[in-house]
């Protein structure tokens, strides 16, 4: 009992203090596209992000507040699908949004010759029909949920995975399998993209760093270069954000697992 409170304070905190980063990076960016003469595309992109991360902790949050202190007239029927659903498509949102902002910044740096230079979006308005096409594509992609989430109002026996005031009714086998392969799909393709664009970017910066190395006087040369620093810090955020959100998935898995 005291293991579970104490776990479950551990996650309310780490939601809130996510909530709240998120909620900072939202406003910051949110003030600099308004106020600034030139609207840029990677502004634009992270407010998505961090209103798809603001939306997922938030329901998510929801979900382990309410089966903690058993507020379970908080949501009926109607509200606990629609917290399930929406925090499974944020979800989403959140690995489709990072791989196009990694995408993005892989194209701004790149030579102007380039031809990946000619794919760089001219306006931040052009990418509004991507981020609606994100939100139909994992709106559709969960579009099961709703009719496999039910209101616990008593203990019953087709309870499979239970959140005290939602459980999970047995799906069919076939569909289970269907969504779940479009999930993993979904998930390899947008990390594939993402691995690609953040390998570009790492290769940019040693190219770089080759050409400018003989303007390096002797007494930095035995410093960092900070293109060095660039690709290091690349490759540790690519490398934390798979393991953290391949975690998530895998568990993710169990959940949705028989």
């Amino acid at each position: 009992m005291v293991l579970n409170m104490i776990k479950i304070t551990v996650v309310l905190f780490l939601t809130g203090f996510g909530i709240v980063g998120n909620i900072s990076v939202f406003v910051n960016c949110m003030f600099i596209f308004l106020v600034s003469s030139e609207k840029k595309s990677v502004h634009l992109i992270l407010i998505h992000l961090a209103f798809t991360n603001i939306l997922m902790l938030f329901c998510r949050g929801m979900q382990k507040t309410i089966a903690a202190f058993g507020l379970r007239n908080v949501l009926d029927d109607v509200g606990c699908k629609t917290v399930v659903y929406l925090q499974r498509v944020a979800r989403g949102l959140s690995i489709c949004t990072t791989s196009l902002l990694t995408v993005v910044q892989a194209i701004t740096i790149s030579p102007r010759a380039s031809r990946w230079r000619r794919l760089q979006p001219r306006s931040a308005w052009h990418i509004l029909p991507l981020l609606l096409f994100f939100w139909i594509l994992n709106a559709v992609k969960s579009m099961n949920l709703p009719f496999y989430i039910k209101y616990n109002t008593m203990n019953t026996s087709e309870t499979r995975k239970s959140e005290n005031y939602c459980y999970f009714l047995p799906e069919i086998w076939i569909i289970r399998w269907i969504f779940l392969f479009l999930m993993v799909l979904r998930d390899a393709g947008f990390q594939g993209v993402m691995g690609w664009a953040s390998g570009y970017m790492v290769f940019l910066l040693h190219k770089h760093h080759q050409h400018v190395r003989y303007l390096q006087t002797c007494k930095l040369h035995y410093r960092t270069p900070p293109e060095k620093k660039a690709a290091q810090s690349v490759l540790l955020l690519m490398l934390c954000f798979l393991f953290f959100y391949r975690t998530d998935c895998f568990l993710s898995f169990i959940q949705l697992s028989p």
